[in-house]
């Protein structure tokens, strides 16, 4: 096992001379290493060498940044979105509202990534928007359930509606591309 290095330095060589010197000529015998160690530590300025090493230490830890392995990716459930792409049909529309609120969810995200991005809507332009996304016609359940979720503004009015920019969950981001992959196959 090989011992730490620990760098010594002095501001002021002379003063840490001095202060050996006072320590030194205070003792009636010369001192042990880990007594000289102290002494040259409360010459630096330090109170003795584990306050030393302590403030080396530390220092150490603080310059090199703390690298953690990326967490792994996370597991995606195939089958769950396998069953929700069933929920849409070959042109990639809603046809029915899950009952379940994380299938739900889920399939807001796939509305909302076909939201044009950084751009207002009106009531009128959001309300066919969503219109054209879906099959079961109600349009108003859709931007209200996005509202809710974080996944759309309005302004308190309600004259103007916009998406939120945010990552996607992964299971979305799977399922919107599963819905997108159909899409380019039935053109």
């Amino acid at each position: 096992m090989s011992r730490p290095i620990f760098p010594f330095h002095a501001e002021d060589i002379s003063a840490l001379a001095r202060a050996l010197k006072s320590q030194l000529d205070s003792r009636e015998a010369p001192p042990g290493h880990v007594e000289l160690l102290n002494m040259l530590a409360r010459g630096a300025g330090w109170k003795n060498f584990q306050h030393f090493r302590a403030q080396f230490e530390a220092h150490e830890r603080l310059e090199q940044p703390i690298v953690q392995p990326a967490p792994p990716p996370p597991a995606i459930d195939f089958r769950r979105i396998e069953r929700l792409a069933r929920l849409f049909d070959d042109a990639g529309r809603l046809v029915r509202w899950p009952k379940k609120f994380n299938q739900q969810q889920t399939c807001l995200w796939v509305l909302w990534s076909r939201i044009p991005a950084r751009r207002d809507f009106a009531e009128r332009e959001i309300n066919l928007l969503l219109l054209d996304q879906h099959a079961f016609g109600d349009y108003a359940l859709l931007r209200r359930d996005m509202i809710d979720s974080g996944l759309m503004t309005r302004t308190p009015d309600g004259r103007v509606y916009r998406r939120i920019e945010r990552a996607p969950p992964p299971d979305a981001v799977a399922l919107i591309r599963v819905l997108a992959g159909r899409g380019s196959q039935a053109a």
